[in-house]
């Protein structure tokens, strides 16, 4: 079985079809999912699903992209739904200056992802984190984090993520690394512990080789685990079970 460690089935994309595929995935090898989330309604719809179906569980958070909403009120309630019993992390939190070039919402971005990060410490959760074009500002908060997670979606440096893994993070591998130009990934799944990495797809988003450019979803995942089994001269099953592993060590909630 396969533990999917970040999904966005409350995304639009599934409005079709979201029940059965969720209720269909641990007949396709998927066992766990966890659903993040990205803003206040996203994560009120995370823990919705997570209610809905045993094998799903939610992240509770805020994206650097949906920050603005943020508030000491909005806080307070993403505090509350960690103590819901299948809100298993807090994320998907961090930093994002692809899409946020200016200075001032980049301050913001940090204020609140490290107010997260409190919140995560407090309750005693792990954090998920969207770390992109702000390698150094991610790095420098995770240094003083003093809580455990994963940078989901890894995009940056093998020597970055050997950084990441001293510091007791784990890495988040989907369908990227099925890609030909995916050199830095494969990289980077090569050279760090297999303990370390975690099996994601991003759905809807990220669909792996040979379904790249359409709707992603977590029955892909094989592909994924295929792709880091080939990359790392092991069975895929080996991958299966050390990232099961993996995610129920790190997401203990979930267990």
């Amino acid at each position: 079985m396969i533990f999917e460690t970040h999904a966005h089935f409350d995304d639009e994309a599934f409005e079709e079809d979201r029940d059965s595929l969720l209720a269909g995935l641990p007949q396709r090898g998927i066992g766990k999912v966890i659903n993040a989330g990205c803003s206040i309604e996203a994560t009120k719809r995370c823990l919705e699903l997570a209610a809905k179906y045993d094998h799903v569980y939610a992240a509770v958070g805020v994206h650097p992209s949906d920050v603005a909403e943020l508030n000491e009120e909005s806080w307070k309630w993403i505090f509350e739904q960690t103590k819901e019993k299948k809100a298993v992390a807090v994320g998907e939190i961090g930093l994002d200056y692809y899409w946020e070039k200016d200075p001032k919402m980049q301050e913001t971005q940090r204020y609140w992802f490290q107010r997260q990060i409190d919140i995560a410490r407090e309750v005693n959760l792990p954090i998920i984190v969207h770390s992109r074009d702000s390698a150094k500002d991610t790095m420098d908060i995770l240094k003083g984090a003093g809580v455990p997670g994963v940078v989901h979606c890894y995009s940056y440096s093998p020597e970055l993520a050997r950084e990441l893994v001293d510091l007791g993070y784990y890495i988040g591998v989907g369908g990227v690394v099925t890609f030909k130009n995916a050199k830095k990934l494969k990289e980077t799944v090569q050279e760090i512990p297999l303990e370390r990495i975690l099996l994601e797809t991003d759905s809807p988003y990220m669909a792996p080789e040979p379904h790249r450019g359409r709707r992603n979803d977590s029955s892909y995942l094989p592909l994924v685990a295929k792709a880091v089994a080939q990359l790392r001269g092991v069975g895929v099953d080996v991958v299966e079970a050390a990232t099961w592993e993996n995610a129920l060590r790190l997401f203990s909630k979930a267990g």
